[in-house]
């Protein structure tokens, strides 16, 4: 498959979870939260395995380990530590219904440019190399699903019904193909090598600053320890995805 198509079907792919994020309209409140915390840890050890064992080593193998691409990696974090900022948005797996419900728009408006710069990552992953590129979908992937539970969650108790729900959310997870569409175009005239180390600073930004807090503040042993391990597994199917490409 050419380097358009793998960036195109991986922007579609993306949509179909934002689809399968729909499941929640027949869970319960307990059962999401049986299941989400648990997704999240494993998306954040996935993120963080993207970032650690394939984008950076990627990275210095580009640039030969220059200081630049370490400042790349530094401007991916600070971007996403500004863009939530700017927005107050958060990855809300957690929290009180009422906290959520007055960022609604704001949870849209978030998750579109949040999506956005993830196409962006994976089409920059895809035109350095598909295997890279397959790796940092996978870690992607991994993230969104957690991500689209919370938010159902949140346009539902906002008042929203499950059509306009759905509707929302599935066009907020297009700008993801608007992003990866966009870097190829950019890339038929500029070098995009650089979107590797900075989307590697994107992904260690949500692993650790955004995702594990998430799943770090119980004070059962067993939960934590769920959580432990789903971490780790996240981190060995990334591992694994590196074997396996070699």
């Amino acid at each position: 498959m050419s380097t358009l198509g793998w960036i195109f079907v991986s922007g579609i792919s993306i949509s179909g979870i934002a689809l399968a994020g729909a499941v929640i309209f027949v869970l319960g409140e307990d059962a999401r939260q049986r299941i989400i915390l648990p997704l999240v840890a494993f998306s954040a050890g996935s993120l963080l395995g993207g970032a650690f064992l394939h984008m950076i080593p990627q990275a210095v193998a580009i640039s030969g380990g220059e200081l630049s691409m370490y400042l790349w990696i530094l401007a991916g974090f600070s971007t996403f530590l500004a863009l939530e900022q700017v927005l107050h948005w958060h990855h809300c797996h957690t929290g009180s219904p009422e906290e959520r419900s007055p960022l609604v728009y704001l949870i849209l408006i978030g998750g579109a440019l949040h999506n956005f710069l993830g196409g962006v990552a994976v089409a920059g992953a895809f035109l350095v190399d598909s295997g890279l590129g397959i790796s940092i979908w996978l870690a992607t992937a991994a993230h969104e699903l957690p991500q689209e539970l919370g938010k159902y969650g949140v346009l539902l108790h906002g008042g929203w019904n499950q059509r306009r729900a759905m509707f929302a959310n599935t066009v907020a997870s297009l700008s993801f193909l608007a992003g990866g569409m966009l870097t190829y175009a950019v890339s038929l005239q500029l070098d995009v090598r650089f979107i590797i180390p900075f989307a590697a600073g994107n992904f260690i930004y949500i692993g650790a600053s955004d995702l594990i807090p998430e799943v770090n503040r119980h004070r059962h042993f067993s939960t934590n320890l769920l959580h432990f391990v789903a971490f780790l597994v996240g981190l060995a199917v990334l591992l694994l995805v590196r074997f396996a490409l070699e």
